[in-house]
């Protein structure tokens, strides 16, 4: 693929001194608890919490019904996304919560959503607007691409963060992303990243005694999301919702999880919560990489630039290996799992259960184990209640780029440091904020885009 067509180049040059400036300490230690915390000024105890939703799609709409479903007042006060259908089904999908959160006691849906059509912002720009409201928490649920302009404005703006994970699609994305975290600290502004597994209590609770020595030294760590196919939008499904033919732009953007400048890649848009899991572990990035990957049964020009599959293996600080495979096949064996072997037994992490070096269970968790993407609202909520303040960023930031770097070494057949994938001049895209923009990429005149061809393709 043409340089400029994959990872083009960065505007914006910005050095290695000035990425580990950005990055603070590594990444954040096994507990809730000792994630970075600040004390705010403002503390809303039995205040309204009034939020607003950027990016209005499947998992917009499920964070703004898990915050709803958080103990204390909440009100969702304004909308933004792209395209004026899915806030529509945001108001109805946060409206049946309000009406699920009432029951059969008092209150109205009106206390709990509130978006009048001047607080409906529609279009690549809309967040803008919606940052003008005086809402106190920011939902960013947008394609990952949008992700380091949308919070670094949400930071400037002085507001609550709760940002889907991954936090860009390429180094220049993350290296924005980290500087902009430093602003929010600074800020005494939260930021949680939906890395929900960091929420979990099995998940806690199993990497804190893996942590304190349960299986030895780690020396290798296993991490899969191998599952079938996801969603794929047509050109004429989009046709229809808008009642026009869409341009090229607007195409990317609602087919977005098959172009790099969006998603990043399957393995950065979804695996990341498995790598995620092992840098916890470890409380390290990785040191280097290298792996293989490729499009194998998912050819065909719908499903845009991404591969179907990746395997890579990642050297962290110290020698110890991460594993790490992803796919997107169907009628393959499924597995979405992490774990651990150490000198002195193993661990099934996503299972909660530790073995002694003779295969007999030494532990299982046995606790109570909400679910992740409601347990980390609550969290949010009930810290911002608190006046307890949060920054995921660090660890949101670096597990995204330890996913980009399994996408480099995939892509380019080469082995990559990371010290040269973090200081990466080369973009996916530039900022979009208008649809009249040209899109990204291309596809030429059979209607395919460009493919990333290993062994010949540039990444750092």
């Amino acid at each position: 693929m043409a340089k400029q067509n994959q990872e083009s180049e960065l505007n914006t040059p910005a050095t290695r001194r000035g990425f580990l400036a950005a990055s603070g300490a590594v990444i954040a230690t096994a507990s809730v608890a000792s994630r970075a915390m600040a004390v705010a000024p403002h503390t809303f105890g039995n205040d309204t919490i009034k939020v607003g939703l950027v990016g209005c799609g499947g998992r917009g709409k499920s964070a703004i019904g898990q915050i709803i479903n958080t103990p204390g007042p909440v009100k969702v006060v304004a909308l933004a996304d792209a395209f004026e259908y899915r806030i529509q089904e945001a108001i109805g999908s946060a409206s049946a919560a309000a009406r699920e959160r009432i029951g059969d006691g008092p209150g109205n849906v009106a206390d709990i959503v509130d978006v009048p059509a001047e607080r409906q912002f529609v279009g690549l720009d809309a967040y803008k607007g919606l940052l003008e409201t005086d809402c106190d928490l920011v939902v960013l649920a947008t394609p990952p691409g949008f992700r380091p302009v949308q919070f670094e404005a949400a930071v400037n703006a002085g507001k609550h963060v709760f940002t889907e994970k991954p936090l860009a699609t390429d180094a220049h994305g993350v290296r924005r992303v980290l500087a902009a975290g430093e602003i929010a600290k600074k800020n005494n502004t939260a930021v949680a990243v939906g890395l929900q597994r960091r929420h979990e209590p099995k998940y806690i609770e199993t990497i804190g005694r893996l942590r304190d020595g349960a299986i030895g030294d780690i020396i290798l760590t296993r991490v899969y999301w191998n599952s079938g196919p996801l969603w794929n939008r047509s050109r004429y499904d989009l046709a229809q919702r808008l009642g026009r033919r869409p341009n090229e732009l607007e195409y990317q953007v609602e087919n977005w999880y098959y172009f790099n400048w969006l998603c990043g890649d399957h393995i950065v848009e979804q695996h990341i919560h498995n790598i995620d899991v092992s840098n916890w572990l470890f409380d390290a990035v990785p040191e280097y990489a290298y792996g293989m990957g490729g499009r194998e049964v998912r050819t065909g020009k719908q499903y845009g630039q991404i591969f179907d599959h990746h395997m890579v293996e990642f050297t962290m600080p110290g020698g110890a290996k991460m594993l790490s495979a992803c796919r997107h096949q169907s009628g393959c064996v499924n597995n979405v799992s992490e774990h651990a072997h150490g000198t002195e037994g193993t661990a099934d992490i996503s299972g909660g259960t530790i073995y002694a070096p003779d295969g007999k269970v030494a532990w299982r968790y046995e606790g109570r184990n909400p679910q992740g993407h409601q347990q980390e609202q609550t969290d949010l909520i009930a810290n911002l209640r608190k006046g307890v303040i949060q920054n995921e960023t660090e660890y949101g930031a670096h597990s995204t780029m330890s996913a980009i770097l399994g996408r480099m070494v995939t892509y380019s057949g080469k082995q990559i440091r990371w010290d040269d994938a973090i200081a990466s001049e080369l973009r996916l895209s530039g900022d979009i904020h208008a649809w009249d923009a040209p899109a990204p990429v291309t596809p030429d005149e059979d209607g395919r885009y460009p493919v990333p061809v290993p062994g010949k393709t540039e990444v750092v």
